[in-house]
């Protein structure tokens, strides 16, 4: 078995102030983004500065909606004991599916500015947005969080704060299938010029497929446990709409008799 490198989780001190790896991995995640929509952008003849605003469009709801995520889907009952607990944003806690949520409202406050369809442009930013998951992860990983169920594999990784037994090193997992296998699928689909919708929808079910297996690794939210059936987890149960909504979508776009381009816009 294979033991955790406690990793420093601050990457740099300076006095009072600390930097984590955490923080960091979040802007490796948004300037990754906003260099690859560069390259993309002249798709939709946009300009680099609406590249700019679309990623701080984007980072907002991944900030907002996954502190608001965290708060009301994994810690309600301590919301409604302590309110002003909603702000404490130092103390940690973002939840992927609340950021989505912010993301989907950020980007149709966006499309609005922009005057074009909302899935034009989660179609574009979705294959970005692998990028952010995959660091996110590596985040996790070396903050020594979020560590998978116990396993009798061979590549099991002992976390010492943790306790003493070899556990799925689930962090890695997700970054294998979140961010690299994620990002290769949806730029190899929005390189074949699909209808509008297939690209948002892939998303929405690869992601929901991987985020699904994957909690079957990973040790489920202590407060929690499972939600029902003794195996089904909090993040599974957020990933179910996904799956579903990702399919309802990419069958619509493929009902489309043309795709959508940016001149139709």
């Amino acid at each position: 078995m294979l033991q955790y490198p406690q990793i420093d989780p601050v990457a740099i001190s300076l006095g009072p102030l600390q930097i984590h790896w955490y923080g960091i991995m979040y802007l490796i995640g948004f300037a990754g983004a906003w260099w690859l929509g560069k390259k993309r952008a002249h798709r939709l003849g946009w300009s680099d500065e609406s590249v700019s605003d679309l990623i701080f469009y984007g980072a907002v709801g991944v900030v907002l909606g996954g502190r608001f995520g965290y708060v009301f889907f994994y810690n309600f009952d301590r919301f409604v004991q302590e309110p002003l607990w909603l702000f404490k944003v130092w103390e940690g806690g973002m939840s992927f599916h609340g950021g989505l949520l912010g993301v989907i409202l950020a980007m149709a406050l966006f499309a609005r500015k922009m005057k074009v369809s909302p899935f034009t442009v989660t179609d574009f930013i979705a294959p970005m947005v692998p990028i952010g998951l995959g660091a996110g992860r590596l985040g996790n990983f070396i903050g020594g969080e979020l560590w998978g169920r116990p396993t009798d594999l061979p590549w099991g990784m002992v976390f010492p704060h943790v306790d003493n037994l070899a556990r799925h090193p689930s962090q890695l997992y997700q970054f294998a299938l979140e961010g690299i296998a994620l990002f290769v699928i949806l730029n190899w689909v929005d390189s074949k010029r699909p209808a509008r919708f297939v690209v948002s929808g892939c998303f929405l079910l690869f992601y929901g497929l991987f985020r699904f297996l994957m909690e079957f690794a990973r040790q489920p939210d202590a407060h929690l446990g499972f939600i029902a059936f003794d195996w089904l987890t909090m993040g599974q149960l957020l990933s179910l709409p996904m799956i579903l909504a990702g399919v309802a979508m990419i069958q619509w776009g493929r009902r489309r008799a043309v795709f959508d381009g940016p001149s139709s816009e």
